[in-house]
């Protein structure tokens, strides 16, 4: 049985760790005389690299290279051999592969975030991030550590001049109970905050099952909630909405479009991407516009060096990030990436080639002429961007921030007797400019304007005759935002502010036979006051977020309240309860038209509602779960309520009898989502479950009520990860039940007029496609080349066993034969990806 064979995957084998101490060390040099007496060789290197190392003297019966491997394996040194009993001692510790740690809780065994780690002398002091994770350069003497909630730690430098990272556990002070916060979510880099906020920080990113790179929007689909129908990053469901109820913002700038390649690769280059926050659910009240999940992208960060560059390249893309300090005052960072699909084909564009393109214009024209068909396509992509910032003395900055993003597709096709050419062209441009001002210790203030256009531009010329069909969606989005934060007392912080925003949509259709077009524009501007407070408890048990948010839209003359709420309660040492609700509202949708629409490749559409036939979508949403952590373990569990209204049935990607029959309702969702994550040691293992309940309600269908297209009852991810130095390996799957799908009772052929022909469906969504199952590998090591340069190779495999997922299915009359014949999308086929990358 091929679930018996995922299933076994599911076993993970664990390490088994052993850690040693010895007394009775000696100085370094000590033991490089003793190796020069013995073995008569001299030794280059210098000083302030060799005094921080102290060692258990070796036996003296040890072979030279038995000497250097026991160094090697205590300390970051290496042995370089520079002529005849002649060797060169390296430091391998560097600004890419600084001193580094890990702080961890030894009652819990929880990462420790926020301690203040400093030298003696105080003349570096760094911090822990939501991993434990530190890191600082050369140095020799005390170290110390501390924290609000644990016991001061103090050691020796030398503690850190070991291969990897070694762990220190602090000790908590009794009287406090440890925050439940699973830092660690998943992947090294992944985190979670409180209220279920998700933070993913792609440049400490450890490894996904998968992936090469740390792909922000594949990464999203790895946790509890999150799926995509067909299997792209364009399509993401969240808790059963649709992509287009999802918000994503890059720097403040609201992006319409988020994939490349049509949806299988995300559009946001993974090399400066920092901070990325993802809300399910309990999304602070500054942001609007969605009746969904909240995605916000963040690349404002400091470079590590004056100038810092990477290089990377797979077998789709290359890729490039240059982040230098200009001055002290600024600092600039830019990045690109661009496809290399029409210089050479690799087997994974072969796969990615297929995915997309079957079932579409292109593919249809090839397989339905009774003459044969000749045809070439050119595809290619590239996205790039820009972020400045500028500091005024030291309580003011300037952040300027900018994106471009474009996919482009010529197809030419021809017979004996005719050809065409067809072109698809989709791009994003966005900026934005953000004043940062901290007036004193207590209040700060956020001016922001934005601009972001999206187009999408296509050509479709008939093989068959003359017709040509043109067709263009544009959607322009500006706006200004105002936030001001004051520090009411150290329970409570306060923030208020102001936005207003403008969406214009235009739509253009052109048809030369029969002459035909249509353009429509049409514009909604809106403004919002907000206003958000949170509370902490002085014994921190207790926190409480809420926030309310006015929009008024001027097309509509309607005013909108949009309250937010998070809750959450220290219940006991290790267990906390969260609470989180909200209402939301959405002006900007995407609809389908027709499903060839833009050649059937990006067949959507954005539309603006009209409060008529397109209402604005409202929704209700609200969560209740644990948390647990405990000496490795974290545990939690999720259940939830969430209502869209205002959806029209277009927005739903109908194939079936309400295909052209417009409606207008709701969807309703009831779920769980659970997840139990282990670590040990280096090794990771998690696992999610996810349940939903999702249904439709449109008022002018018969039956009215039935099981939602983007209906996933059940969905699970297993995977597990080991990290051991530089080396990182992660296997994992993921099962899904199938997509729902609509069975056709029989057919009529209308013999006079074979168009009229139809099928006949039962009741809609009453079957559903066999499970999907998908097994993913990735592999990575990272090499230190000399002391400013590091490079890392990658590979991965998508879907190992090759598995043949149905990800769609619908039912067409072939006249040819006068019968029904369905129409099936599969998923990926196995798809091997190789990718390197240089730091320097």
């Amino acid at each position: 049985m091929v679930k018996n064979k995922i299933f076994a995957l599911f076993i993970l084998l664990l390490p088994l760790c052993c850690l040693s101490q010895t007394n009775g060390r000696v100085p370094l040099t000590v033991i490089l005389e003793q190796i020069t007496k013995i073995h008569h060789t001299k030794f280059s290197y210098i000083d302030n690299d060799i005094s921080p190392y102290t060692l258990t003297a070796p036996a003296q019966a040890l072979s030279l290279a038995e000497y250097f491997d026991y160094i090697e394996h205590r300390t970051k040194l290496k042995f370089e051999q520079r002529g005849v009993n002649n060797y060169f001692i390296k430091n391998q510790v560097t600004a890419q592969n600084p001193l580094c740690g890990y702080l961890v809780n030894a009652k819990t065994g929880a990462p420790v975030e926020d301690a203040v780690i400093t030298y003696q002398d105080k003349s570096i002091i760094v911090s822990s991030d939501v991993s434990g994770y530190f890191s600082m350069p050369s140095a020799a003497g005390m170290v110390y550590i501390s924290h609000v909630n644990f016991k001061p730690k103090v050691f020796n430098a030398f503690e850190l001049y070991v291969p990897g990272c070694p762990v220190f556990y602090l000790d908590e002070i009794p009287t406090q109970l440890q925050e439940v916060v699973a830092q660690r979510y998943l992947a090294n880099g992944i985190s979670k905050k409180e209220g279920g906020q998700l933070v993913v920080k792609p440049q400490k990113f450890g490894i996904l099952p998968g992936l090469t790179d740390p792909d922000v929007l594949q990464t999203m689909q790895q946790l509890p909630g999150v799926t995509s129908v067909d299997e792209t990053v364009s399509n993401i469901n969240v808790r059963g909405g649709t992509h287009d109820q999802n918000l994503f913002l890059w720097n403040g700038i609201r992006m319409f479009q988020t994939s490349h390649f049509f949806g299988l690769i995300s559009a946001f280059n993974p090399l400066p991407a920092t901070t990325i926050s993802i809300y399910k659910n309990g999304s602070p009240a500054f942001y609007g516009e969605s009746v969904s999940s909240l995605i916000d992208i963040s690349t404002h960060a400091q470079p590590r060096d004056s100038v810092y560059t990477v290089f990377a390249a797979d077998m789709l893309t290359v890729n490039a990030l240059s982040a230098m300090q200009l001055s002290k005052k600024d600092r600039l960072q830019v990045s690109a990436r661009r496809s290399i699909t029409d210089f050479i084909t690799t087997p994974a564009f072969k796969s990615y080639r297929q995915r997309i393109f079957q079932n579409t214009t292109i593919t249809d024209v090839l397989e339905n002429q009774n003459v044969p068909v000749k045809s070439n396509d050119t595809f290619y992509f590239y996205d790039v961007s820009l972020s400045y910032h500028h500091t005024f003395g030291s309580h003011h900055s300037l952040l300027i921030d900018g994106i471009g993003i474009e996919n482009s597709l010529s197809v030419f096709q021809s017979t004996p007797s005719a050809q065409r050419t067809d072109n698809l062209l989709q791009k994003s441009l966005g900026g934005s400019a953000t004043l940062l001002s901290e007036w004193n210790s207590k209040s700060t203030s956020e001016i922001q304007a934005y601009l972001s256009v999206y187009d999408v531009n296509a050509t479709n010329a008939s093989i068959e005759d003359e017709q040509v069909t043109n067709q263009k969606n544009t959607i322009r989005d500006k706006g200004l935002r105002l936030k001001y934060n004051y520090i009411l007392s150290p329970d409570v912080t306060i923030s208020t502010g102001y936005q207003f925003n403008e969406i214009s949509v235009r739509n253009f259709d052109a048809i030369n036979i029969p002459a035909f077009s249509k353009n429509e524009k049409v514009v909604s501007r809106s403004h919002a006051v907000v206003a958000q407070g949170a509370y902490t408890s002085k014994n921190t048990l207790t926190r409480f977020d809420a926030g309310l948010r006015l929009n008024y839209f001027e097309k509509y003359g309607t005013l909108l309240a949009e309250p937010r709420l998070v809750f959450s309660q220290k219940i006991r040492e290790g267990l906390k309860l969260e609470i989180s609700a909200e209402q939301k509202s959405q002006t900007v949708s995407q609809v389908i038209d027709l499903q060839q629409d833009f050649l059937g490749i990006e067949k959507r559409r954005w539309v603006l509602a009209d409060e008529k036939a397109i209402p604005i979508q409202k929704s209700l949403q609200a969560s209740a779960g644990l948390n647990y952590a405990n000496n490795g373990w974290y545990a939690s569990i999720e259940g939830f309520y969430k209502k869209i209204s205002g959806i029209t049935s277009n927005s739903q990607g109908f194939q079936n009898q309400f295909e052209f029959l417009k409606s207008t309702g709701y969807y309703r969702v009831l779920g769980c989502e659970l997840l139990l994550q282990k670590r040990l040691g280096n090794f990771y293992s998690w696992l999610s479950y996810s349940y939903n309940d999702n249904h439709y309600r449109f008022i002018n269908y018969v039956p009215p009520a039935f099981s939602n297209n983007f209906a996933i009852p059940h969905a699970v991810t297993a995977a597990g990860s080991y990290e051991w130095h530089n080396l990182r390996i992660a296997l994992g799957a993921k099962w899904r039940s199938g997509t729902p799908v609509t069975e056709p009772l029989s057919f009529n052929i209308d013999p006079d007029n074979p168009a009229n022909s139809k099928v006949v469906y039962g009741n809609p969504n009453n079957g559903r496609l066999n499970d999907n199952v998908q097994v993913n590998f990735s592999l990575s090591k990272t090499w230190n080349l000399n002391k400013h340069t590091v490079f890392t190779g990658s590979c991965s495999v998508l879907n190992i066993l090759n598995s043949k997922n149905i990800i769609n299915r619908y039912y067409r009359i072939n006249k040819s034969n006068n019968n029904i014949e369905s129409i099936d999308s599969y998923g990926l086929k196995r798809t091997p990806n190789l990718s390197v990358k240089v730091i320097f």
